[in-house]
């Protein structure tokens, strides 16, 4: 790839703000001192202590995901992820997802000249605006309000300006993309938690649902929805990918699908080698959708992983434009929510890379720009009234 273009690249995106809609560095973080990788003065019972012991300001060849090459990475605005677990439940996941939005507050305040919380679409674009990389909260996994409306409307007083749905498996009022169907989408809470998002101001987030959910949702919400997360299912047959029918329904609705870079979402030959590595830990009495017992099996897996690359991630990027339009694209990563990633974007720092690709296969620079934030922005800002 030519370094003219890769310069182009980084000249458009200082331009224009990159808004990642999904990154898990506040999990990450925690990982790291459960691993012991990071100093024994870290208290893994508390992600605020824990994230104080890693300096983000230099680079991190633990992480994906560090302030340095979040500024090789042109990266402008970073919806970043405050993920609980499938495994913590009831009053113990309420307690998880307060922790992680406090350490992304933390991170913001430790890092002044580098992140600034943002919690509008004004906010983010002020933040870019004074060269900080704008930094908005998003909940992962709808579990995490224990069926609580009261717990919803705190994580929004709180700052949170997404909730993904479902994670990994089914809510007691919706299913997941992940899980065993048990409700046919949405159930009548299901409902009620879109219509008070809307209302209170909260994306709803539909990347991790059940196709059934995401059309449920689609069908009840007022406003734009969001997939933070998500690639699609016509190019990768994955259940965590979007099909065609409901990008087609994005333009309707003004949302955007976030096309992320996990490769198993996005070639559809590491869909089929996952396919194949859930039914062998089915068969080994292992749950697939425990993240953690999953990388363990697959480190004594032998069947390798096939290869993926920035290629793949265009075929969605190209794709999900002309199926659900060029104002309804965007980027999620999902960086530091995976161990592994296509070969060409393997951190933070190779987002030009990808618009590199995507200019020289014939993208304007404002569809470059659309794909970049613009499109986010603007569902941000419809979400904020």
């Amino acid at each position: 790839m030519s370094t003219t273009r890769r310069d182009e690249a980084e000249e458009l995106l200082a331009r224009t703000p990159l808004v990642d809609g999904h990154n898990d560095l506040p999990w990450a973080l925690r990982d790291l001192a459960l691993s012991g990788q990071i100093s024994e003065k870290s208290t893994p019972g508390d992600p605020v202590v824990t994230a104080s012991v890693v300096d983000l300001t230099t680079r991190q060849p633990a992480l994906q995901t560090d302030l340095v090459r979040a500024r090789e990475g042109r990266l402008g605005m970073q919806f970043w992820s405050v993920w609980v677990p499938c495994r913590l439940a009831g009053d113990a996941a309420v307690t998880a997802v307060l922790e992680q939005v406090e350490l992304v507050h933390h991170l913001a305040a430790r890092y002044p000249d580098h992140l600034r919380l943002a919690t509008t679409a004004d906010e983010a674009e002020r933040a870019f605006a004074d060269g900080r990389i704008a930094s908005l909260i998003g909940a992962e996994g709808g579990h995490s309000i224990n069926g609580s409306l009261g717990v919803l409307r705190a994580l929004r007083r709180l700052g949170v300006r997404y909730m993904t749905l479902t994670h990994n498996e089914n809510t007691p009022w919706a299913d997941s993309a992940t899980d065993e169907p048990v409700h046919g989408g949405l159930t009548d809470f299901g409902r009620e938690v879109v219509r008070e998002m809307n209302r209170i101001g909260m994306l709803v987030d539909l990347s991790h649902v059940a196709p059934s959910t995401m059309r449920d949702a689609l069908d009840t919400t007022s406003r734009p929805v969001v997939f933070s997360h998500s690639s699609c299912r016509a190019v990768a047959d994955h259940p965590r990918n979007a099909p065609d029918d409901v990008l087609e329904r994005l333009a309707g609705n003004g949302g955007v699908l976030m096309v992320t870079f996990v490769p198993q979402f996005v070639s559809a030959a590491h869909a089929a080698w996952d396919a194949r590595l859930k039914e062998a830990m089915h068969e080994a009495g292992e749950s697939h959708n425990d993240l953690e017992a999953r990388h363990r099996f697959q480190a004594g897996w032998p069947e390798p992983a096939p290869r993926v690359t920035l290629d793949d991630v265009v075929a969605h990027v190209e794709h999900a434009r002309e199926v659900a339009g060029v104002d309804h694209i965007g980027l999620g990563g999902d960086y530091d929510g995976v161990t592994a990633l296509p070969e060409g974007m393997g951190d933070v720092s190779c987002y030009p890379d990808l618009f590199a690709a995507l200019l020289d296969r014939g993208w304007s620079e404002d569809d470059c720009a659309k794909l970049a934030g613009r499109n986010a922005l603007r569902v941000l800002r419809d979400n904020d009234d």
